[in-house]
Formats: structure tokens, sequence, C-alpha cells
């Protein structure tokens, strides 16, 4: 398996190399030697403060995706957020030990591999009076029941209300009603951009897909520094509910855990 991890920070270049995984520095930063970079070849690097991960992801497909496949799965980390095969307390000196390094036999039968699912009706009702005003307004009791809690009323609440169903508007006609049923109707989703994958030619449709939709959306949202934390990411959180989407729809997935843990 080939596990990418990505980080923003120079500092973690020889702790993500201890754990065996490849150093994948994003953005535009300084970076020593060692690195695997976005920013070289074609590449929209410039655009990592809005796109977050998904600038390798664009990276990876424009580059070497083909060639990545050598050890049949390639997969995807960040600095903090890891594969791991027993969920249990995590310290540096136990993480190598825990975290993915070969592939479970468990996936024979599977494509793919995302992480489990976050639930949305979890949020928090603090976070709903900051970030949710404008569907309690609208529908009240949208927080009090698990059936109404849906992945587009949580994105209203972080990314802008009606952001999402703009942004549904410009997908292919192969996914842009599949997907507003999707987060009409589903509670949860696979967070982070995380994925692990076997098939060279599913992971090139899919970054195809996503990629042409994420320009046309470019069009309508832009690129504001000035706004908040969930607009100005705004591209790397609709690829994050379409992640989910996509796979589950094209391939044979399997959930697995994703443990939280600063390096």
């Amino acid at each position: 398996m080939r596990m990418y991890c990505l980080s923003m920070n120079n500092s973690h270049l020889e702790k993500i190399k201890f754990l065996n995984y490849i150093p994948v520095g994003l953005g535009k930063g300084e970076f020593d030697k060692g690195w695997l970079r976005d920013n070289t070849g074609e590449n929209i690097s410039n655009k990592n403060k809005f796109y977050g991960e998904n600038t390798f992801h664009f990276w990876l497909w424009k580059n070497e995706l083909k060639k990545s496949f050598d050890k049949k799965w390639v997969g995807f980390c960040h600095y903090r957020r890891y594969w791991v095969n027993d969920p249990k307390i995590l310290t540096f000196q136990n993480l190598n030990e825990n975290i993915l390094h070969e592939v479970p036999s468990s996936w024979n039968n599977y494509d793919v591999i995302l992480g489990n699912e976050y639930l949305v009706n979890n949020t928090k009702f603090s976070k709903i009076l900051k970030h949710g005003k404008r569907q309690l307004i609208k529908n009240p009791f949208v927080f009090f029941s698990k059936k109404k809690m849906t992945v587009k009323v949580h994105f209203d609440m972080y990314h802008g209300f009606g952001n999402l169903n703009t942004a549904i508007d410009l997908l292919d006609e192969n996914n842009k009603e599949d997907f507003r049923k999707f987060v009409e109707t589903q509670g949860s989703f696979n967070p982070f951009n995380m994925f692990i994958c076997k098939s060279y030619e599913l992971l090139n449709e899919y970054y195809s897909t996503v990629f042409k939709w994420l320009k046309k959306c470019e069009n309508e949202f832009g690129f504001n520094e000035k706004q908040d934390y969930g607009r100005i990411r705004i591209y790397a959180f609709l690829a994050e509910r379409f992640l989910s989407y996509w796979f589950k729809k094209n391939s044979n997935y399997k959930l697995w855990p994703i443990k939280h843990f600063e390096i």
C-alpha cells in the first residue's frame, strides 16, 4: 500500500518518514528536500487555502496517478488523522504499530475504503445557535429530528445557506439529482477527504468528475479570503460530501476507523 500523509508544516517531515508514509507538503510554505509537493508540474497549489488537501489530489491526478498504483492500493491521511487497526488511545510511541501499513485480508473484495461515518445529528446545540440561525427561523424542528437533520442542513449551517444547492445545479446530469437526493436524505458522510483505493480507473474517473465540477463552482463562489473559514474552504467541503456520495454509488466500499492524533 502506498500511503500519502499530507501536511502544511515542514517540522513534520521526520515524523512522517518514521511512520513509513510519503510526506506531502501542501501550499506555499517552505519545505525541505524529502517532501513531495503539490506545486510542481500541472497544479492548483495556489488555491490550497480554498481547496485544502484537494490541491494534492489534483496534482496526483495530473502528474503521476497511474505510477502511484504500483503497490495496488493508494491511500491518503493527514498529519493529525490516521487510519488505524485499533482505535485505542494513541501516543507517538505506539502510533506506528497501530496505523495501517499493510492491506488487511478483509479488504480483498472491496475497491475503496472510506472513513467511518460522521453523524450530522450529533451537532451541539450551541453550534446550532451560532451557525444555524437561518434554519432555526425557517424550520425550528429540523434540529430535533434525526430524520430532518441531513447533510444538506448541516452544510447550510457551516458553509453558507443555499450554497450546496447552487453547487449541485452545476453538476453533470449523471450525478446532479442523485447527489441532491443523497444530501437531502442522508444524516452522515465520510469525513476529511480521506479514502484508500485500489483501482486506477475508478480514482481517475472520480478526479475527472469532481475537479470539473469544482472548477464550475469557482465562477459562483470565487476566492474571497475575508469570509469565515467555512466559506473560504468551501471547495474542500463540497468535495468531502461529494466523495461520500460518489464512491458509495460507484464502488464496492468498506468503512474503516480514522483516529485523530497530533504528531
